[in-house]
This record gives C-alpha cells, sequence and structure tokens, in this order.
C-alpha cells in the first residue's frame, strides 16, 4: 500500500513535565508546537505540569478521550531522578507501545551525547487511536525527536508507512501499511 499524495493535517496536544519551568521558559514545549504548525498541523491544546504521575495521566487521560486530539506530544520527566515519572505515567494508558520509537530515539541520540543515551527513557504508543510520543525535556531532544522521527509520521505522504490512518480513522481515509513479513 502506498500513503496519500495529500497532506493531512493532524490535531496535536503538547505537554510538558516540568517542575521548573514556565510556558514562558519552556524552548522545548515551544520548539514542538513550532515545528507542528510549520509542517501544517493544527495545535490542539498545550499544557505544563509539575512531575506528579497521577496529574500528567490525568490530562493525557482527557486528551486521549477527546475527539479533537489525534496526537501527543509530552517533553520531560523521562530521566531516571527520583520526580521523572513520565513513562510510568502514561505507558498503563497505552492499548499498544510503539516500540522502535524509543529505540530509534537512542540510536540517533547516540550521534550527539554517547552512551548517556542509555538514560533516555523515551517511549510511544497508541492509546484510543491516539499516538503518544514522550521524549527527554532538553531542547536538542526534542529536535532530535521531531526533524528525525515524528515529523515523518504524523505526514500522511510519508512512505512506505505513518500514523495518520490510525490516528485519523473515521475522519478521512488514506492508506497505511503494516509490518511486513
Amino acid at each position: 500500500m502506498s500513503a496519500s499524495t495529500n497532506f493531512i493535517p493532524v490535531n496535536i496536544a503538547v505537554l510538558t513535565v516540568s517542575d521548573t519551568r514556565t510556558l514562558e521558559t519552556d524552548t522545548s514545549g515551544q520548539l514542538l508546537v513550532d515545528g507542528l504548525q510549520t509542517a501544517g498541523h493544527q495545535l490542539a491544546d498545550r499544557a505544563l505540569m509539575k512531575d506528579d504521575i497521577y496529574q500528567v495521566r490525568a490530562v493525557i487521560s482527557q486528551w486521549i478521550a477527546s475527539p479533537n486530539v489525534e496526537a501527543i506530544l509530552i517533553t520531560g520527566g523521562t530521566g531516571f531522578s527520583g520526580r521523572d515519572t513520565t513513562p510510568e505515567a502514561v505507558i498503563p494508558l497505552f492499548d499498544k507501545q510503539i516500540e522502535g520509537y524509543g529505540e530509534l530515539f537512542r540510536q540517533i541520540s547516540f550521534r550527539d551525547i554517547g552512551t548517556s543515551t542509555v538514560q533516555s527513557r523515551a517511549v510511544a504508543g497508541l492509546a484510543n487511536n491516539t499516538v503518544i510520543f514522550c521524549m527527554p525535556g532538553s531542547t536538542n531532544a526534542c529536535r532530535t525527536a521531531w526533524d528525525e522521527i515524528i515529523r515523518e509520521q504524523l505526514d500522511s505522504r510519508h512512505k512506505p508507512c505513518n500514523f495518520v490512518k490510525l490516528i485519523t480513522a473515521g475522519r478521512v481515509q488514506v492508506d497505511n501499511c503494516g509490518p511486513r513479513g
């Protein structure tokens, strides 16, 4: 199957998980907002909250249940400090985990940060036809995730496959592909 030849904009929410940032100082979240809008997508919502597993889970759950949110980008809370709980907050919500995202993110990150990439707990998954990508809180990590992975996977023209059909089911009809073999 082939991907659509027409661009289909996706409604994307952005969440920054941080104990220290404000919307004014959130360069990582702003990079993601700028990237998705430059790519032609719509910003469905944006939030910034403290590292609290239950508050993060509550916001993500609301977005997963909303028909106006098709993708969620989460920056922050993926490290190993005691307060980093984004994966613990989000993974239980997944219907399916996207194993390759974290693997690919760490492979790409190795070029820039070497073996420190093993401390990245970047994860992604699907929940209620909403794709969720979690990435570290640094602006460079967000740039890596968006520019080298997420942007193409949220572009209906990307071949051989992308996530657009799965997350826009019922809204638009495009071809998608699954694993080969």
